[in-house]
């Protein structure tokens, strides 16, 4: 149903009445429904999920700040400790509540966390800098399909463009601008959210592919070496999608 948190209309999905609650939060560009394989892998919960703003069933996004303005949601969604599973840009939000609120984090999964600040001044950052380009250069110039094809290329299920269906092209590329918008949170950490890691008490989960791009063995360590309570998993075969394309492997780990 469509909700108004924290100043946003999101579309927001309860599944199950248990006293364990789980929170997913997706990947940009994607939708709730990507997590729900997932979840019904997993032992019985109370599940929650929503839609990102400007993403699925929510409303476009009309707020000031997007990384903010999620993680706000997401916090708007709990009333306890609960454990959360994050994918990609989903986990840099989990991450940022597991720092500031613990009151609400029991536990946090992070799966294939695209916090690239954490990487920073290491070689691999450097090299997705460089692979970055086309896309940079595609959005300065304001060609949303370039952007879009750019941006699937390195961060999507490995279907190419011309693969998927012109339907599915015009949907990437309406969306294309909350992909900048978060840069100054997980590219330069404006939120200062690495100083803070060392203080997450709670349980953290690092899960990557071993397929996905070389900067995230850079980002799971550099998150890694900041948390005192992190453990590390990877999944055989696997690339970005891992939660959508790997889901009996990710199941077996939480």
């Amino acid at each position: 149903m469509l909700r108004h948190v924290a100043g946003q209309d999101v579309w927001v999905v309860e599944k199950g009445d248990a006293e364990i609650i789980r929170l997913f939060i997706h990947c940009s560009l994607g939708h709730h429904e990507t997590l729900m394989p997932l979840a019904a892998k997993l032992p019985f919960a109370h599940n929650v999920f929503f839609d990102l703003p400007g993403h699925g069933r929510s409303a476009p996004w009309s707020g000031t700040e997007y990384h903010s303005d999620a993680t706000a949601i997401a916090a708007g969604l709990l009333h306890g400790p609960t454990h959360i599973i994050g994918h990609s840009f989903g986990a840099t939000v989990a991450l940022r509540l597991a720092a500031e609120r613990p009151d609400l984090v029991s536990r946090v999964t992070l799966i294939e966390p695209v916090m690239f600040a954490a990487a920073y001044c290491m070689e691999a950052h450097a090299a997705h800098r460089l692979k970055m380009e086309p896309f940079i250069v595609a959005w300065r110039a304001q060609d949303r399909y370039a952007a879009a094809q750019a941006f699937l290329g390195m961060w999507g299920d490995g279907s190419t463009w011309e693969d998927i269906s012109e339907r599915r092209r015009a949907a990437l590329a309406a969306r294309i601008h909350l992909i900048p918008a978060v840069f100054q949170a997980i590219e330069d950490d404006v939120h200062s959210l690495l100083a803070r890691l060392a203080y997450v008490t709670c349980p953290v989960d690092l899960i990557k592919g071993s397929d996905s791009q070389e900067i995230m063995a850079a980002i799971i360590d550099g998150l890694a070496d900041r948390m005192p309570h992190a453990s590390r998993y990877e999944i055989n075969g696997a690339g970005h999608m891992v939660p959508i394309t790997h889901v009996d492997a990710v199941a077996s780990v939480l």
